[in-house]
C-alpha cells in the first residue's frame, strides 16, 4: 500500500449507473484526504453522460461497441503515461482486458471471491475478503486499502440550468412529486420487474390518498415502452409518462425534485442515493442489504427471503451472499400493500403538512 498520497491514481469502473454512483463518492472521500492526487476515470459512454461537467476528475471513455479500437484508443491516450496505482473495481473481463493496455506499478482488485472472470490474473493486489457487505461498503474498501479510513459521502454531480428548470416545470403542479421507474435492466434471466397492474393500483391510491403527481421514467427500450403505456392507460387522472424521454441529466434533476422514488434494484435508486431522495425500493430477486438504496433500506418492500425460500426452500442464511432468485414469479411475492406501507412513511408527513 502506498505510505504516502501517489500523484495519480487511474480508476477502472465502465458500468453500471449505479455502480457509478457508487464509484463517484470513493473518489470524493480519496479527493478528501488527497487533495493533491490527481484522478483518473476510465468510464462508459453512457455512464458518462451523467457524471460529465464533474471538472475535478479526468475522464476517459471506453467505447465498448467498438470492439478491440476501443482498448487500442485507451492506450493511445494513455500511452505516455505511468499510474502509481491502478483501482480496478470493475470485475469483468472487459474491464480486465484494459489493464493490459495501461502501465501502472500497483493494481488493486477484488479479494478472490469477487473477482469475477478473473480478475486475479490481472491484478497484484487485492482488497480484504469482507463477507456480506453492500455493494458501497465493498467500493470503499478500496480507500481503505490505500490508508484512508474517512468517508466523504458527497456526489455533487452537476445538473445543467436547463435540464433543472425541466424537472421544476414538471414537479410544478400541486400534490407530491411521485416517480415511478417500473423497469430494471434487461439481462438474461435477470427477473426484477414488478407487473404494470400492481403498479397501476399503486398509482390510483397515491392520487386517490395523496393528490399525488405521478411521473413516469425509463429507457426506450420496447419494454419499457410497453410498460409506460399500460400503466398510464390504467390510472385514473393523467401521469407524466417520460419514459424515453430524458437524458441522464434531465432524469437526475426529476428525482432530485421528486418526493420519493418507486423502483425494482436499478440504477435510479442509486441515483436518488447521490441527491437524497427516498426511495421505496422493490427487491425479490436481490439482496437488498447487498445492492439496496444505500441510504433507503428501511423504505424496502422486501420479499426476498420468501422468494429463497420458495426457490430453494433453504433461508437466506444457508446460501452464499447476494444470491440471485431466477424466477420470473418471484416479484408477484411483493404485494401492493407492502408498497403502500413504505410510500407512507415517506408521504404522510407530507401530507400532513400540505392539509
Amino acid at each position: 500500500m502506498p505510505v504516502r498520497p501517489p500523484d495519480s491514481i487511474c480508476v477502472i469502473r465502465l458500468s453500471a449507473i449505479g455502480d457509478c454512483c457508487h464509484t463517484l463518492a470513493v473518489i470524493r472521500s480519496i479527493q478528501t484526504a488527497w487533495p493533491q492526487t490527481r484522478i483518473t476515470w476510465i468510464i462508459g459512454r453512457v455512464e458518462y453522460e451523467l457524471m460529465k461537467g464533474i471538472d475535478d476528475i479526468e475522464f476517459i471513455i471506453f467505447n465498448k461497441s467498438a470492439g478491440w479500437r476501443g482498448y487500442f484508443d485507451i492506450r493511445r491516450q494513455l500511452r505516455n503515461r505511468h499510474f502509481p496505482v491502478i483501482l480496478h473495481m470493475h470485475a469483468s473481463m472487459r474491464a480486465n482486458l484494459l489493464t493490459r493496455f495501461i502501465r501502472a506499478d500497483q493494481i488493486i482488485g477484488y479479494d478472490r471471491a469477487r473477482a469475477r472472470d478473473y480478475q486475479w490474473l490481472f491484478t497484484n493486489d487485492r482488497i480484504p475478503a469482507t463477507p456480506q457487505q453492500h455493494v458501497v461498503d465493498g467500493m470503499f474498501s478500496f480507500a481503505e486499502h490505500l490508508g484512508l479510513g474517512e468517508r466523504d459521502l458527497r456526489w455533487d454531480i452537476p445538473i445543467p440550468q436547463q435540464d433543472l428548470q425541466f424537472a421544476r416545470d414538471i414537479c410544478a403542479d400541486s400534490g407530491p412529486t411521485c416517480i415511478i421507474s417500473p423497469c430494471s435492466s434487461q439481462r438474461f434471466r435477470n427477473f426484477r420487474n414488478w407487473s404494470v397492474d400492481r403498479y397501476i393500483e399503486l398509482g390510483n391510491y397515491l392520487i386517490e390518498k395523496y393528490g399525488a403527481q405521478i411521473v413516469l421514467t425509463g429507457g426506450p427500450s420496447e419494454l419499457e415502452q410497453e410498460y409506460g403505456q399500460g400503466i398510464e392507460a390504467g390510472i385514473t387522472k393523467p401521469v407524466t409518462n417520460l419514459i424515453g424521454a430524458t437524458s441522464l441529466k434531465q432524469l437526475l434533476a426529476l428525482i432530485d425534485c421528486a418526493k420519493v422514488v418507486i423502483c425494482p434494484d436499478s440504477g435510479p435508486a442509486h441515483m436518488a442515493t447521490t441527491v437524497g431522495t427516498p426511495v421505496v425500493g422493490l427487491y425479490a430477486t436481490s439482496n437488498k442489504h447487498r445492492t439496496g438504496p444505500y441510504f433507503s433500506q428501511n423504505l424496502v418492500a422486501d420479499r426476498y427471503p420468501d422468494a429463497i425460500q420458495m426457490e430453494f426452500d433453504k433461508p437466506v442464511e444457508e446460501l452464499s451472499w447476494g444470491q440471485r432468485v431466477r424466477n420470473p414469479e418471484a416479484m408477484n411475492l411483493i404485494l401492493v400493500s407492502d408498497v403502500i406501507e413504505k410510500l407512507d412513511l415517506v408521504l404522510h408527513s407530507t401530507h400532513q403538512d400540505s392539509a
